[in-house]
């Protein structure tokens, strides 16, 4: 693990490396034609993403881990960027079993062999903060053996993290560089609160047994139960899911891949507004599938809960861009909300123009396709330096984990290539309209509604 100075002076530098990198390409833009300007701007990605993962790529810490969270972003990131970025995307090396052990027995009072009737130091995966065992344990909860997946923070990755984000501030500042329209400091203030929240694996609990209880007994939802007599600040216990993971689920038929992308979407917006919570982190890792429709949602180390404030200002949101539109109260909105800076010299068509995108999918009631181009397009919008809206643009602290939907949700269905009624779904779950069931998978949650 990298020296908390090294790790400063890493950072330090690509900050200042990028910066100087990024004013030179703008002022040769300034006096180049479009082809140059084209070619200045993929030197420039090229150059910024080998800066960035070769600064990333040796901290198994909060930047390792804001990396991760941009490399499975697809296409509508500049090709040098998501490319260089998706070599972080398989994880960190795992640790030892006897290190594993040893964080076991510092948290737990016992070693694994001693505590678990079964366990397996051969780690099922290994990511940026931990790394997770498959064991078998008495559950002291109903006296019956139960198979396990036992989650092991890595030793020191606390310190390392607290060591990233005191450099967080110089993240913004890169970033600041890159988007010209963005106010950094919310941005970079809600990635450190929601990174630091990850390292708490009480936390964690907390945040898995309120969905677990939330979703309890659903028909097509489930989120594994923790098992607290083996869990601790470092060391998360539940139940075992089962079931294939998303690339084998893409080689599945069309229609199931259709009934697994509307599952994620009526996890994602059920919690969001019924529940008030988001589970921030729409990543193909942290699914596991079934047949018909049945999704096992993982890690919950990423949630924001919602205040009904602000979801009262996303309700205001889709009512004027799709239930009732209107591009004037739009503008008027997104401005109050710090999503646009006021008086903006744009015009309000423009503005409508830009923003409708993010609800092209429930803007019609017929069926349609979430695609790649789609997606990319969202993603373009935010990363388009050169967009005349985007220069008016940035980001309030309660819409950073909720733009992961827009990032990350629609990448994932996007790979699927999936196809629904999702204005009619929306519809449902939207609390301003709660409508009839617009499913077969509708009808089931509508069931399953009707007995809490």
């Amino acid at each position: 693990m990298a020296s908390r100075t090294a790790r400063n002076v890493a950072t330090a530098r690509l900050a200042s490396t990028i910066g100087a990198d990024v004013a030179v390409t703008r002022a040769r833009k300034a006096f180049a034609g479009a082809q140059r300007r084209t070619e200045l701007d993929e030197a420039l990605s090229l150059r910024t993403a080998a800066q960035v993962v070769e600064s990333l790529g040796s901290m198994k810490g909060a930047l390792m881990k804001i990396g991760q969270m941009a490399s499975y972003l697809d296409d509508g990131l500049p090709e040098p960027i998501r490319d260089a970025l998706a070599s972080l995307q398989a994880g960190a090396p795992p640790m030892t079993g006897e290190l594993a052990a040893g964080c076991i027995e510092r948290e737990l009072g016992g070693r694994p062999e001693d505590l678990f009737l079964e366990w397996d130091p051969v780690p099922l995966a290994a990511a940026s903060i931990g790394q997770v065992h498959r064991a078998l344990c008495i559950d002291p909860a109903d006296g019956l053996e139960k198979a396990v997946a036992v989650k092991v923070q890595y030793p020191g990755v606390d310190q390392a993290i607290t060591a990233d984000l005191a450099n967080a501030d110089m993240l913004g500042n890169v970033l600041g560089l890159l988007f010209r329209g963005l106010d950094p400091e919310p941005l970079v203030e809600e990635i450190r609160e929601r990174v630091v929240e990850e390292l708490d694996y009480l936390l964690e609990a907390e945040n898995q047994r309120l969905f677990a209880d939330f979703y309890r007994g659903h028909p097509f939802v489930s989120v594994p139960r923790v098992i607290g007599a083996f869990s601790s600040q470092r060391v998360l216990t539940t139940e075992l899911a089962t079931g294939a993971r998303f690339d084998e689920m893409l080689s599945w038929s069309q229609e199931e891949k259709d009934l697994a992308a509307e599952t994620i979407y009526r996890f994602v917006f059920r919690s969001l507004y019924r529940f008030h919570a988001f589970n921030g982190d729409p990543h193909p890792g942290n699914y596991l599938f079934e047949p018909g429709g049945r999704v096992t949602f993982l890690d919950f180390g990423l949630v924001k809960r919602f205040t009904g404030e602000e979801l009262a200002v996303f309700e205001q949101m889709i009512d004027a861009a799709v239930l009732h539109p209107d591009p004037a109260r739009f503008r008027t909105i997104v401005e109050d909300v710090g999503l646009l800076r006021r008086g903006a010299s744009v015009s309000t068509e423009d503005i409508s123009g830009y923003f409708e995108a993010f609800y092209a999918i429930v803007r019609d009631r017929e069926p349609n396709t979430i695609t790649s181009a789609y997606s990319s397009d969202l993603v373009r919008r935010v990363f388009n330096t050169e967009s005349p809206i985007a220069q008016h643009t940035t980001l309030p602290r309660s819409f950073v984990v909720i733009q992961r939907i827009n990032l990350g949700l629609y990448s994932v269905l996007a790979r699927l290539h999936a196809t629904g009624p999702w204005r009619a779904i929306a519809e449902e779950l939207w609390p301003m309209t709660s409508g009839p069931p617009a499913t077969p998978l509708g009808e089931a949650e509508a069931a399953w509604l009707a007995t809490r």
